[in-house]
């Protein structure tokens, strides 16, 4: 407790975004890829290298003696020759060919590339699991009006669901991005000290082809399907600009749904879920504050904020590499990976108990529906044979002394009896029957909701019905 810990660890982001990140998972897979080297380096040619060092090498590839690497690193004051002499201390008859040809960025970036790819496997089965659970709230309340805003002022009715669906529409354009991002995911591959692969060609005697062949072989054997063309010493920063993009942009969906759930919850319309114990204020004991929504919203500034070190890094790179972007990734990329996966985690916490008051969004349809069903009754007065612009002045008339009752007297809005009695528009009660139900207001907002479900949310998650992360995360706080 007397020293800083990371939130993000001891509270909010889960289990395997955690260990994706971490220095074991990080370190383990330096010893596979130095294993790849190695295997591929065998396959096309490199005799010396024998079977029984390869084998030696996966022997040991997860015994890892964090203490000496420490010791090592300490002395050498190089993170990757304090672990290729940790490797190599374990793995003595294979010492003599780990990092063969290679540089710091063979393990280094290629790893940071592996944990951004799979980090984004993480993200998408959750965002999956949230776009699955925003659709069956859409498709639940797709008939329930309610008002519409524009401007937080009160417009035409949509419904519940409808309402849903632009939530539901950014994380597709989010999840179509994600999944962009994955099939272009380039890996560095082998390029030597300033991407000339120099080394290489030393040691295949200058074949290029081989040295091709070399590069594209430890790209699929690290499980990527494309590598970077061309590179300096490091894989292209303008990738860690692209995923720290894409983090923000669901970010953003995240703090847009807080922002209108909870003035939603001011409204009484809707709420988060509320345990039988939870306290909303230490002071104010009926409080019931949307506390989930806000954790969100915060987390999401921090994520859209982190988005910027991207920018800087990479625009501030010097010809084939400059290190004033390490401490930066080790903070910036991991942290806006686990900050996103805490939100998704606690924005599905939201959807899978949220509470809808219907009653008390109709009660608040009918303090506004007299003013939306205006336009139907001067439809109604046009019919009866009167003037329409006659009819909008004395509609303009009755609403502005409607609304001064409203504000100043804090009155029920009574614009219907007070057209009815006004007797200018010539309607009667019997002509107002209907007026103020609400679903005559909604438009075609039901049949909306189910079309685009049916035709672009539920091809996705049939598409990709295996990768749904169904497993919820209980809230560590």
């Amino acid at each position: 407790m007397d020293k800083y810990s990371n939130p993000l660890e001891e509270r909010y982001a889960s289990e395997e975004m955690l260990y994706n990140f971490s220095p074991e998972n990080k370190f383990r897979t330096w010893r596979k890829l130095w294993i790849i080297l190695a295997e591929a380096e065998k396959e096309l040619g490199l005799d010396f290298i024998s079977d029984e060092q390869i084998e030696e090498l996966k022997k040991f590839k997860n015994d890892i003696n964090f203490e000496k690497a420490a010791e090592f690193e300490k002395k050498l004051r190089h993170d990757v020759m304090a672990h290729v002499h940790t490797y190599g201390e374990q793995a003595t008859n294979a010492r003599k060919i780990i990092h063969l040809g290679a540089t710091s960025a063979y393990v280094g970036d290629n790893t940071d590339l592996i944990q951004i790819k799979e980090g984004l496997i993480i993200i998408r089965k959750k965002l999956l699991a949230l776009i699955k659970r925003m659709k069956e709230f859409a498709l639940e309340y797709k008939s329930l009006p309610t008002l519409g805003f524009t401007h937080f002022q009160a417009a035409q009715l949509t419904t519940v669901g409808k309402r849903a669906t632009l939530w539901l529409h950014s994380l597709l354009m989010d999840f179509e991005e994600l999944e962009f991002r994955l099939e272009k995911l380039r890996y560095r591959g082998v390029k030597g000290t300033t991407g000339t692969q120099a080394s290489f060609k030393e040691l295949f005697d200058g074949d290029f082809e081989k040295v091709k062949r070399l590069d594209k072989l430890v790209t699929e054997k690290a499980g990527f399907k494309i590598k970077q063309g061309v590179s300096g010493q490091t894989y292209d920063r303008k990738t860690d600009t692209q995923i720290l993009n894409l983090l923000s942009n669901i970010a953003q969906s995240a703090h847009k749904f807080t922002n209108d759930f909870r003035l939603l919850q001011h409204l009484k319309e809707l709420e988060e879920p509320f345990e039988k114990n939870q306290i909303g204020s230490s002071a104010m004991a009926y409080k019931r504050n949307p506390m989930r929504s806000e954790r969100i919203s915060s987390l999401s500034k921090f994520v859209m904020s982190s988005a910027m070190n991207g920018a800087l890094v990479y625009s501030t790179q010097w010809f084939e590499r400059t290190l004033d972007d390490s401490a930066n990734k080790r903070l910036s990329v991991p942290q806006a990976f686990l900050a996103v996966d805490a939100i998704l985690i606690i924005w599905l916490n939201i959807m899978d108990g949220v509470v809808v008051y219907p009653k008390v969004i109709e009660a608040n349809i009918q303090k506004e529906l007299p003013f939306i069903a205006t336009e139907n009754i001067i439809m109604e007065s046009v019919k009866k044979g009167m003037d329409r612009q006659e009819v909008h002045e004395i509609m303009r008339e009755l609403s502005m002394e409607e609304t001064k009752e409203i504000k100043i007297n804090g009155k029920p809005n009574n614009l219907i009896d007070r057209i009815i009695k006004d007797g200018r528009l010539g309607l009667k009660s019997e002509d107002m029957e209907g007026i103020l139900v609400s679903k005559n207001y909604t438009g075609f907002a039901e049949q909306q909701t189910e079309d685009f479900i049916n035709e672009e949310i539920n091809p996705v998650l049939e598409e990709y019905k295996d990768e749904i992360d169904e497993e919820r995360v209980e809230l560590r706080v």
